[in-house]
């Protein structure tokens, strides 16, 4: 991992950023795991493992966030886990 992406990653952590539901599956059709994050639209990241897909998905969070901020749009909270009908 890249210094930047790694900062990235740790600026998200601190910044309590990555409470947001992550939800992981394995996509035949792509070959990889594939992450969403429900709470912030078209937020979603990928990877060869599980735990890149995550790291990617920390990294996508955080850069959601800055975007957004800069564009002066609303940030949802974090609701915790999400219930499925």
């Amino acid at each position: 991992m890249n210094k930047d992406i790694l900062e990235k990653v740790l600026k998200g952590l601190a910044d309590n950023n990555i409470r947001y539901e992550i939800i992981i599956h394995w996509s035949e059709e792509d070959q990889r795991y594939i992450a969403e994050v429900p709470e912030l639209p078209g937020c979603m990241a990928d990877g060869e493992t599980y735990e890149e897909a995550v790291r990617n998905a920390q990294i996508v969070i955080s850069e959601w966030i800055e975007t957004a901020k800069s564009l002066g749009r609303n940030i949802p909270e974090p609701r915790g886990k999400l219930m499925y009908a």
